[in-house]
């Protein structure tokens, strides 16, 4: 007997986790419609896909600022993907600058401390979760080039 899927399940499961619909959809059957059971399953099947996505090329992207409303401190971050199709989607753009704001805001000396800092907007998740959801959504190979911090009257 072959289980009816709940497509407002699914529909919550793609909004929550940018995931396509047809993983949501696979997870929510092997999981019998049980919404947290789900997202286990998509969280496991990405880090096996991320993996797989970790040594190919990445020759496209994008550089992203962030000024503080102060004027007083500032940021640059260099991005990158596989395509410039992804460089150019809006959701690749807000992940960028919400990791130039985290730059600014926090002040990492390397990128290995970065990607292991709390995001400052969500402290459950860490910026290499960001970037992990993002390689699942885009289906590309995303990574933080370099990154720079300036702050009025310091040195670099």
């Amino acid at each position: 007997m072959k289980l009816d899927l709940d497509i407002n399940k699914l529909k919550t499961l793609r909004q929550e986790t940018g995931v396509s619909f047809s993983l949501c959809k696979k997870a929510l059957e092997e999981s019998k419609n049980n919404l947290e059971e789900a997202k286990k399953l998509l969280r496991k099947w990405g880090a096996e896909k991320i993996t797989d996505k970790l040594n190919r090329v990445t020759a496209q992207g994008a550089i992203f600022t962030y000024l503080h409303y102060n004027k007083k401190i500032a940021s640059l971050v260099e991005m990158l993907c596989e395509t410039d199709f992804v460089s150019k989607n809006c959701e690749f753009q807000k992940l960028g600058e919400e990791i130039a704001m985290q730059v600014a805001s926090m002040n990492p000396e390397s990128i290995d401390e970065l990607i292991n800092e709390p995001y400052i907007r969500d402290p459950n998740k860490k910026i290499s979760d960001l970037m992990q959801e993002a390689v699942l959504k885009f289906g590309e190979n995303i990574k933080i080039k370099r990154f720079i911090r300036w702050q009025l009257g310091s040195e670099i």
